[in-house]
């Protein structure tokens, strides 16, 4: 099956998350005008909005790798948390924002939130690219959203994917049902 004909519609296109992504980049920057951030991406999905989310950042900033899992090759999330990927990365006294691919659940943010607590760092934000507020099951928010999305769609696209399939597509489509039922 060709990689574009998998989603049965577009919502997020190339030029829209570029635009937003650039906003992004601007609020961040003016936030932490003067100081120092290390971002933390959550591999595998966020690392194209990391990517280009830190071409827009405009103060001195360092980035660091994390891999955490609840979902496995399912839908929907385990609620069991596993780090497959630690930080290399010092981050005691450090200002941190975790870039996120997408807040669903919660479940996984939430215990990585702790886990990052644990480290000691002066302050933790989120900036996630994709927020579905109407799945939540942990009581999380993100300080920096590049979009909401309410509707219970299965999304692929942008670094989201399924079954680690389809992260290379330039947009946010919503999977075709077939491919994962």
């Amino acid at each position: 099956m060709s990689m574009r004909n998998v989603c049965e519609k577009i919502l997020l296109t190339e030029e829209k998350i570029n635009l937003r992504i650039s906003e992004l980049g601007k609020e961040i920057s003016e936030d932490y005008e003067g100081k120092e951030v290390t971002f933390i991406s959550v591999l595998n999905g966020s690392f194209m909005f990391t990517a280009d989310l830190l071409k827009k950042i405009t103060i001195d900033s360092c980035v660091d790798f994390i891999q955490v899992s609840t979902y496995g090759n399912s839908t929907s999330s385990s609620g069991e948390f596993m780090l497959k990927k630690d930080l290399s990365l010092d981050i005691e006294g450090k200002d941190v924002i975790i870039v996120e691919d997408i807040i669903d659940s919660g479940y996984t943010i939430a215990r990585l939130i702790e886990y990052i607590k644990q480290k000691n760092p002066a302050s933790v934000k989120i900036a996630t690219f994709i927020d579905k507020p109407s799945r939540r099951k942990q009581n999380v928010e993100a300080e920096y959203v590049g979009f909401i999305i309410e509707e219970d769609y299965f999304i692929v696209g942008y670094g989201l994917d399924y079954a680690q399939k389809y992260r290379d597509l330039p947009y946010v489509g919503v999977l075709k049902e077939h491919i994962y039922s």
